[in-house]
C-alpha cells in the first residue's frame, strides 16, 4: 500500500483536527453497492494485533487484516475538485467498479 503526498496532507490535517490521540488511519473494504466492495477509512486509537502497518510521508496508515489481499498494490490518493474532493484509491487488483464509482469488484 502506497499514499501520495496529497492524500497524507489531508489524513495529517484530519488527524490533527481530532484533537486526541491518534495511532493512524485505518483502511479496510466492506460489502457495499452495486460491484460488491468498498472501501473504508477511520481513525484508529489503537493498532490491532493483526493490523498491517503502513508507514509513509509521516503517516501510519492500518491495512484491517481482511482487506489485506484486496489492497495489495494499492495507492491512496487525495484529489479536489471543483464540485467534490475525497481520498481515490487506484487498485491494480480491481476488474470493475459501479457506474457511480462507489464499489468495486475484485
Amino acid at each position: 500500500m502506497k499514499i501520495s503526498e496529497a492524500a497524507a496532507a489531508r489524513v495529517k490535517e484530519l488527524i490533527a483536527q481530532r484533537g486526541k490521540p491518534t495511532a493512524g488511519v485505518r483502511i479496510g473494504v466492506r460489502t457495499k453497492g452495486c460491484s460488491g466492495l468498498s472501501y473504508t477509512l477511520e481513525y484508529a486509537d489503537e493498532k490491532g494485533p493483526m493490523d498491517e502497518v503502513v508507514e509513509a510521508q509521516g503517516v501510519t496508515l492500518l491495512v484491517d487484516p481482511k482487506a489485506t489481499l484486496f489492497l495489495i498494490g494499492t495507492e491512496m490518493d487525495y484529489v479536489e475538485e471543483k464540485l467534490k474532493s475525497g481520498f481515490v484509491f487506484k487498485n491494480p487488483n480491481e476488474k470493475g467498479r459501479c457506474g457511480c464509482g462507489e464499489s468495486f469488484h475484485v
